[in-house]
């Protein structure tokens, strides 16, 4: 893991394209690889940005007249005086490729609405979250479990992050670690977050897609606690298309609603998201 954290844009690279109109141009603050597929990085905030915990932006890079963006979630939560991002290394991806490069005071450009389904008003209130993440699916909860309301309303939230290997599990458990030093929210957290992890490719402790592991029982019974209720639960989705589709389909299967922020309800899933 390779980290870099200290903010000097004394060596920043300089810009060859301007900066396209209506986006915000922001520094990035910090950088951290976790494997040769994962990293994470923060850049400074727009102090006009509003949005809400779980919602995603466009980002992109000032590399090109006409450049590329992508929807990534926010992986801080609202409260947050920096903007974090947890993304996917692809070789030959249009952004990552050199989105993967950046480092501490480059340029990062960002459209400036946010939106998202992945927000708790879309859902009623009940004794527990299920938060079900695949890869960097898990950033928009990175969000939520850093926010107070996520606590409000809801006395317990169970965080899945299933990966292929063990290295891409590290954001999500270093995330629900540093939870209960959090100076805002620790006190809330104390008690109330269970991470299950799983690896699909590397030998690990718990082996096997999130939907296995519900559709077996075996979920249930490492957790030691009851089955997907409607009636007292709620579950936000957010990975790849296959675990996307596949958990939307058990949720409907097992009595749970679509939500949405005009019509709250019982599960919500995060349809922008592809990685």
């Amino acid at each position: 893991m390779n980290t870099t954290s200290a903010l000097n844009t004394a060596g920043a690279r300089p810009l060859q394209f301007p900066i396209p109109a209506n986006v915000y141009a922001e520094t990035v603050v910090s950088v951290k690889h976790y494997t040769d597929r994962l990293f994470s990085f923060r850049i400074t905030r727009p102090q006009s940005l509003r949005f809400r915990s779980g919602e995603f932006v466009m980002i992109g890079l000032p590399n090109a007249e006409k450049p590329v963006f992508r929807a990534y979630s926010i992986a801080s939560p609202a409260w947050d005086d920096e903007l974090e991002f947890f993304s996917i290394k692809v070789p030959d991806g249009p952004l990552t490729s050199e989105l993967q490069k950046i480092e501490i005071g480059d340029t990062v450009i960002m459209r400036q609405k946010s939106t998202g389904t992945l927000v708790v008003d879309a859902l009623t209130p009940a004794k527990r979250l299920f938060m079900i993440s695949t890869g960097t699916g898990i950033a928009p909860f990175a969000s939520l479990l850093r926010d107070p309301d996520t606590f409000e309303k809801f006395e317990q939230v169970v965080l899945t992050h299933t990966c292929r290997d063990n290295a891409e599990l590290t954001y999500g458990q270093e995330l629900v670690a540093e939870l209960e030093n959090d100076p805002l929210i620790g006190e809330l957290t104390g008690g109330r977050v269970t991470l299950y992890n799983s690896t699909t490719r590397e030998t690990s402790e718990r082996m096997g897609r999130i939907t296995a592991l519900i559709g077996s029982g075996k979920f249930y019974a490492d957790l030691g606690i009851d089955k997907l209720d409607p009636e007292t639960d709620r579950i936000m989705i957010c990975g790849s298309m296959h675990m996307l589709r596949d958990v939307k389909e058990l949720a409907e299967s097992l009595g749970f609603e679509e939500g949405s922020l005009h019509h709250p309800a019982s599960f919500v899933v995060e349809r922008a998201f592809v990685g």
